[in-house]
């Protein structure tokens, strides 16, 4: 496969201007997230001196959209988790430039801004509030699945790090509406279609059992011992109960590799690999 050099450039120039020019985020409950009451204060954009961003202290949750055009539109939809050992996000190369990848694939791509449980003076938890939050994302696309040309059997998780945890649990945390619903948003499903986890942190937790999604899972050869040997172990798991799963460990590189223009070699292919499996797996055509 050839590298799509004005894709990656595009993700390049996208990383540039944000967070300042991305599409306008939509908060997955309007009034304020349940367990966040009475927490006003703003978001925490820090720019590296690489020129990517940081986003933290999130206190109202919510995803931004980046939607294609009509015509390109495959009816597939991604959820998609940053990492940042949830005490931060890296929120462009692992966020807004895979939005504007899926997006440029006709792939409808959601990032998601989701509450930290490790910063300091953190309330929340990972089971308790960022779990809910990737639920909640899901509900609300499958909710307006019609007005963005969305399928509603086509809309999958993707996480990085500790955004791969997240991922990872919400496929195996799923409901079907819940009893007691808030909220009109709350009577839809939090099911994934797909489930893709990049490097994904404290995957030891995970509970593999039947009927969960299929799987496409990456990591970096020189990542630390709990992700670089234990992700084939993760896929074994996957295979052993009969769900569909792809592995890729990519030599050389380590952790948070993301989606950069600067990615080289075989790393620099995973997104293609991401559609191709797609496209295996009937998500798109």
């Amino acid at each position: 496969m050839k590298r799509n050099l004005p894709l990656l450039l595009l993700c390049a120039l996208l990383i540039a201007m944000a967070p300042i020019d991305t599409p306008k985020e939509i908060p997955l409950w309007p009034k304020g997230a349940p367990g966040s009451e009475g927490k006003t204060a703003p978001e925490k954009i820090i720019t590296l001196p690489n020129g990517e961003h940081t986003v933290s202290g999130v206190n109202n949750p919510s995803i931004i959209p980046y939607i294609p055009a009509p015509d390109k539109m495959t009816g597939a939809a991604v959820i998609i988790a940053p990492g940042g050992g949830h005490k931060l996000m890296s929120i462009d190369h692992e966020g807004y430039a895979v939005a504007a990848w899926l997006q440029a694939h006709g792939i409808a791509g959601f990032v998601l801004k989701y509450r930290l449980a490790k910063e300091d003076g953190s309330t929340y938890t990972v089971d308790g509030n960022a779990v809910p939050d990737m639920q909640r994302a899901i509900r609300l696309v499958r909710s307006r699945s019609k007005e963005w040309g969305i399928d509603t059997a086509k809309i999958g998780v993707m996480g990085f790090s500790a955004g791969g945890e997240l991922a990872g649990l919400t496929a195996m945390r799923y409901d079907y509406g819940l009893p007691n619903p808030a909220d009109d948003v709350d009577k839809f499903s939090s099911h994934p279609a797909f489930q893709i986890l990049i490097y994904p942190g404290n995957s030891s937790r995970f509970e593999v059992t039947k009927n969960l999604p299929p799987v496409f899972i990456a990591c970096g050869y020189n990542d630390r011992p709990d992700i670089s040997e234990y992700m084939p172990q993760l896929y074994l798991k996957y295979k052993q109960l009969g769900i569909p799963a792809e592995l890729h460990i990519y030599s050389g590189v380590g952790h948070g590799f993301g989606l950069r223009a600067s990615n080289k070699g075989a790393v620099g292919q995973w997104p293609e690999e991401v559609f191709e499996w797609m496209k295996d797996r009937k998500f798109v055509k």
